[in-house]
């Protein structure tokens, strides 16, 4: 299976407020990640791609747990 399929899977257990803390947790890192990007080259800038795509999937996620209320 693909990462996204399992990663997808995964969000399926999770309520909103579990949701929401581990957008905002991919956040920070997102911004950790940027900051040490801008300093020095990380070895794998695809990483923050990475980090945006799944970032927009937990939110995608929560949105749609929202309308189904």
């Amino acid at each position: 299976m693909s990462k996204k399929v399992e990663f997808l899977n995964s969000l399926q257990g999770l309520n909103e407020a579990d949701l929401l803390g581990r957008i905002k947790e991919d956040e920070v890192r997102l911004k950790k990640l940027k900051f040490a990007h801008a300093t020095s080259p990380l070895e794998n800038p695809m990483s923050i791609k990475l980090l945006r795509r799944d970032i927009a999937r937990l939110k995608t996620e929560l949105k749609n747990k929202q309308k189904a209320k």
